[in-house]
């Protein structure tokens, strides 16, 4: 696997350099593109690069943003990532994105998982995703010895998969491999020391073993301690 390693003196530079490098991609694909779609991770990492996203002058109502990944859960839990997005990314001149959902009221994620399937197929391909990865080498949800792993790494995988991994205390939804890839610009966002080391380790290993490595090709990985 080939990728670009960026490596930041802080987080702040980092931060501010990925949203306008994100921004960038987006209005190119704007260009090209009457609609895009913009793939994000939950979580705190890319808080302060949604802060500097959000202002940004571009064509947000054309703009179909979808998380990578989701815990089932409501929206008003704490563990939402759609909760997290809607208070730092979709906000101020991003409060005009169209937002994807990836969770429906019930009570387990297969009993509606083709109804999320259904509203993201026609916004893809994705024309710029944003990944995160943990220490575990697992990026969206696509986690090491979870049970649908190796059905989200497939060529025919389906657009969304839900996954329940060891660990995870609530079922998780996600983007597949097959969807991730098909995005036209990649964008990978670690901090610390113990994630570049993780990093490193999935160079030698499966996809499988580290589910990171299936989607670093042509990827652009941001990195700051």
């Amino acid at each position: 696997m080939t990728y670009t390693f960026l490596e930041y003196p802080d987080r702040e530079a980092l931060a501010m350099d990925l949203a306008n490098q994100l921004a960038g991609d987006l209005r190119a694909a704007l260009v090209q593109h009457d609609r895009v779609a913009f793939a994000v991770p939950g979580g705190t990492s890319p808080g302060p690069v949604f802060d500097g996203l959000c202002g940004v002058n571009l064509a947000w109502d054309r703009v179909d943003v979808v998380l990578t990944d989701e815990r089932w859960v409501p929206e008003d839990s704490e563990r939402s990532n759609t909760r997290l997005l809607r208070q730092r990314l979709l906000v101020e001149k991003a409060a005009a994105a169209n937002l994807l959902p990836l969770y429906l009221p019930c009570e387990e994620p297969e009993e509606r998982i083709e109804e999320l399937a259904e509203q993201i197929r026609p916004s893809l391909p994705l024309a710029v995703v944003l990944l995160g990865m943990g220490t575990d080498m697992h990026t969206a949800s696509l986690f090491p010895g979870a049970d649908q792993l190796a059905a989200a790494l497939a060529a025919d995988a389906p657009t969304v998969l839900a996954m329940r991994a060891p660990g995870a205390p609530e079922p998780r939804i996600t983007l597949s491999a097959e969807v991730l890839n098909g995005a036209m610009r990649k964008h990978v966002l670690i901090f610390g020391q113990d994630k570049r080391d993780a990093l490193e380790r999935s160079r030698g290993m499966t996809p499988l073993e580290a589910p990171v490595a299936a989607v670093l090709d042509d990827a652009i990985v941001h990195w700051a301690e």
